[in-house]
């Protein structure tokens, strides 16, 4: 009998203005509990859950009373970290994966890459200051810090889109579904994907 072994992870993280727990299946179901402060925030993130099909707990203690730029750009620091954690030696993984997502008016492209080195691109405009309580220019930093502590290059761009709320959910679903795609074993990859040996 095959025993899987699921690929988790349980980071923590506490400074003087965020105190983030967050608990991270790769090889869940798409169960969620998501608790940042943030409700729109939470929204997203239990979409990336669900549509990744990712099992994730978080927890954000931050300081919402300046604004939500420390809270949503630490959670991104913090599930990064998990998402590296997760993978461990990143063994018999695709390592590549992409995904072009509509949400009503919107079109989102999103492509990842797990090799190890950070690398960023964010090519979304939107017209409003907020959707629900969250800066829509917090989408950005979010996923620049998860990027950069995954080790991830990630490219994020928007198609299309008219309605603000449209365009941030059609790019949390489009990344967990190129991340989904990326963490895939392959049984013809053997190792790692790389020449140099190691991701």
């Amino acid at each position: 009998m095959e025993i899987k072994m699921e690929r988790n992870a349980t980071v923590t993280r506490k400074t003087k203005e965020t105190d983030i727990a967050i608990t991270l299946n790769l090889d869940g179901t798409g169960k969620s509990s998501i608790h940042t402060g943030i409700g729109f925030f939470d929204h997203m993130l239990e979409g990336f859950s669900r549509h990744g099909f990712f099992d994730l707990d978080v927890k954000v203690q931050g300081d919402l009373e300046v604004d939500g730029h420390h809270s949503v750009e630490d959670t991104g620091i913090v599930l990064g970290a998990a998402i590296k954690d997760s993978l461990g030696d990143k063994a018999g993984i695709k390592r590549y994966g992409s995904a072009i997502l509509p949400m009503d008016d919107a079109l989102a492209l999103c492509a990842v890459d797990l090799g190890g080195r950070p690398y960023f691109a964010f090519d979304c405009t939107f017209t409003a200051d907020k959707v629900g309580g969250l800066d829509t220019e917090l989408v950005r930093e979010f996923f620049y810090a998860l990027s950069y502590s995954a080790g991830m290059n990630l490219h994020i761009k928007m198609l299309s889109g008219i309605n603000n709320h449209h365009m941030i959910e059609a790019v949390f679903k489009a990344f967990a579904k190129a991340l989904d795609d990326a963490i895939k074993k392959d049984e013809r990859i053997k190792d790692v994907l790389s020449t140099k040996g190691s991701l």
